[in-house]
């Protein structure tokens, strides 16, 4: 059929409708919300289509299932009353209070309500994400508005219900799958308007679909969980964010956590680009010293949230070791209840943490009262937001870096400045220098990596190229290893393998509020060392352009959606890499890669660890025997000089330049060593020269042998 837009005068209309129903008895289904839409677009009287209408109508009825049931009720209505009723009461049949409610609302509503309302009628739960304006259609009705809160509700009290034993419980069973769907989109209108109602709700719902009333592991509804983890993919609010972290903690399933975790990647990036509910935080009866205290009898419970929430006891002002017992036998409602809200606080600063360093790419301002009332002194979002360092226009065009946990604030701006996180690809070499020196100064360690951040910057090579980057290609990497980080940093790509279709994939990610979206070119390589492997290829950046993504140059790109976008590439490259296995043994022709590339010169992200390691070196107790080299961190044993690849962490032996392999090391002291952000490659580095710094004391003979090889 022709595009509906084209099919806009009576006549036209009219023989949409008789060209569906020959469509529908020749394949036994059409769309009917062509239909519709080409009557709402109708350019003068509507034509008469009940006859066609009623014709469609009894088509889909005869079917055993009925599809499009929002659009069938409006093709119904257009059919008359009796074709209305008999949809009515097909679709109610026997699908419960809550999907009878549903078709109830959408039967009462005006024909061009019901036009609008089709789209959002998805066939299951796993259909694709639709745009946000289809949505917009559903929450600009108040009546469908309506029944989404009556309908979570109803939800709610079901699953109370079966908590209280009122209603028999049988696992994955307390929603139909037709429930489900109805309940996904009730939750996307709502969470869509941001409804006040809903964290509220989702803590009775969200709960009572995770936990069984009995010590089974396993959960009312599966279905239903990760379709209300969709709907916050689709618009997710901070608070929704925070229950489902709080739940995967205490489901008992063995396989939600992990597929939540999956799942929580991608609303956290999700999260960061919708700025308008992103930073939101409860205070939860905190103080604004970020300390909760609750009374037990003779006792204080004290909850305080510093890095993270702990909860410690007192009695008589005098701080206890562990939790009373007199505590545990007399008040083991309000213990269950603290140690929940731990978690939950806890769940809420990852939320938060997240959320800020996600929105780089958008860099979203605030007024400095909000920022000052509701980040910098909001109980818990203090320790994630002080230990940051923002911006403030204290003038047109003139921004002022601070960092709130030194104290520093900009001299009596306007209320309403602009406040925006600092990122160093807006600053001077000196400006970078100087705060990664205050923050080593001070033992201030940041929620993210931000001022030791790697920035990203156009290439002249980037430049010939003009539409690609060659910068992370050609590398062979762990296929599996890469595909689990596509999903831990909210990116999406197809899983490859040896079968057809299954050979190469671009990974993407939106940035930018959705405006730019970045993908990353890989192919499945082979089996080696009895592992997968994938080469990578180019990172080329589209941007939305009339409702399609286009391919831009890369000179086009804005530099923080260029920096942060390549800063994740490196990260897969970094991590996956087979240069980065210590192990490796593999003889094939992957062993030329690993030998040219596990003693590469540095990415960036080496080199931000050269960077740290000059600041934390003469602070450490080997300090001595410890020297920055290039690209090497060398260190001098008793039995050996080592060099230790800032890059890889692959290690070299003096004087022959022989490798040393050391899969692991649980090396004593090096754990304890400062960080100004987290990096498990570095915390690997640093283990390693502490091993080695003391070589005599190596009890590990698999490594012994090969440092006393050639002595």
């Amino acid at each position: 059929m022709e595009p509906i837009e084209s099919r806009h005068e009576p006549e036209a209309c009219l023989r949409l409708f008789e060209e569906l129903v020959a469509r529908t008895e020749e394949d036994g289904w059409a769309d009917l919300t062509r239909g519709l839409d080409a009557l709402e677009h109708c350019t003068g009287p509507r034509p008469d289509v009940s006859a066609p209408a009623a014709a469609l109508v009894e088509l889909s009825l005869a079917r055993d299932t009925v599809r499009q049931p929002y659009a069938l009720l409006g093709v119904a209505r257009l059919a008359g009353e009796k074709s209305l009723r008999a949809v009515v009461e097909r679709l109610t049949r026997d699908v419960g209070p809550i999907v009878a409610d549903e078709f109830a609302v959408i039967a009462a509503l005006a024909p061009a309500e019901q036009a609008l309302l089709s789209r959002i009628d998805r066939q299951h739960r796993f259909s694709e994400p639709l745009p946000a304006d289809i949505w917009q259609r559903s929450a600009d009705s108040p009546a469908y508005v309506a029944f989404a809160r009556r309908a979570l509700e109803a939800a709610a009290d079901r699953t109370d219900a079966i908590r209280a034993d009122e209603i028999p419980y049988r696992a994955d069973k307390a929603f139909t799958d037709r429930e489900v769907i109805s309940l996904g989109q009730a939750a996307r209108v709502a969470l869509l308007r941001d409804e006040p109602w809903l964290p509220a709700l989702f803590d009775r719902l969200l709960p009572g679909v995770t936990l069984a009333p009995t010590p089974a592991r396993t959960v009312p509804s599966q279905a239903l969980l990760y379709e209300i983890a969709r709907a916050a993919l689709d618009f997710p609010t901070p608070e929704l964010v925070t229950a489902l972290r709080t739940v995967r903690k205490t489901v008992r399933h063995a396989g939600v956590p992990k597929q939540l975790d999956k799942m929580l990647k991608k609303i956290d990036a999700a999260l960061a680009e919708r700025t308008d509910v992103a930073l939101r935080l409860p205070r939860l009866d905190f103080g604004d010293d970020g300390v909760l205290r609750r009374t037990a009898g003779d006792y204080t419970a004290v909850v305080t949230v510093t890095d993270t929430a702990t909860l410690t006891w007192e009695k008589d002002g005098r701080p206890l070791r562990s939790t009373p017992a007199p505590v545990r036998r007399d008040h083991p409602a309000l213990l269950k209840e603290l140690r929940e809200l731990v978690k939950r606080v806890d769940a809420q600063l990852v939320t938060l943490a997240r959320a800020l360093e996600g929105g780089f790419t958008v860099d979203t301002a605030h007024p400095y009262a909000w920022w000052r009332a509701e980040l910098v002194e909001h109980p818990l979002a203090r320790t994630v937001v002080r230990r940051l360092i923002w911006e403030v226009e204290v003038e047109p065009g003139r921004w002022q870096a601070v960092l709130p946990e030194a104290g520093e604030f900009p001299d009596a701006p306007d209320d309403d400045a602009s406040v925006r996180l600092w990122h160093p690809i807006r600053s001077t070499p000196d400006e970078v220098r100087a705060w990664r020196d205050l923050l080593v100064e001070r033992s201030i360690r940041q929620p993210f990596k931000q001022a030791f951040r790697e920035i990203y910057l156009l290439t002249p090579a980037e430049e010939e190229t003009r539409v690609y980057s060659n910068r992370f290609a050609a590398h062979l990497v762990h296929y599996r290893r890469l595909f689990a980080l596509f999903r831990a940093r909210g990116w999406r790509s197809r899983l490859l393998g040896p079968w057809d279709d299954g050979d190469g994939d671009g990974a993407e990610r939106r940035l930018g509020a959705g405006e730019w979206q970045v993908v990353f070119f890989h192919t499945w390589y082979d089996w080696a060392d009895g592992d997968e492997l994938a080469s990578t290829d180019q990172v080329r950046f589209l941007r939305r352009s009339e409702g399609t993504w286009r391919e831009a140059p890369l000179a086009d790109v804005p530099p923080l959606v260029f920096s942060e976008a390549m800063r994740d590439v490196d990260l897969f490259v970094g991590v996956t890499s087979i240069a980065a296995d210590p192990d490796w043994t593999d003889a094939g022709p992957e062993r030329s890669y690993w030998e040219r590339a596990r003693f590469a010169e540095l990415t960036e992200s080496a080199e931000a660890r050269v960077d740290v390691l000059e600041r934390i070196l003469p602070r450490l107790k080997i300090a001595d025997r410890c020297t920055l080299d290039g690209r090497f961190l060398v260190v001098r044993g008793e039995l050996r000089t080592y060099r230790i690849h800032l890059g890889s962490a692959n290690i070299l032996m003096e004087p022959d330049d022989s490798y040393l392999c050391i899969v692991r090391t649980d090396r004593k002291g090096s754990g304890k060593v400062f960080l100004p952000f987290e990096d498990d490659r570095l915390s690997l580095i640093l283990s390693k020269a502490f091993l080695l710094a003391a070589d005599t004391e190596i009890t590990d003979e698999s490594i012994l042998a090969q440092i006393r090889r050639g002595l």
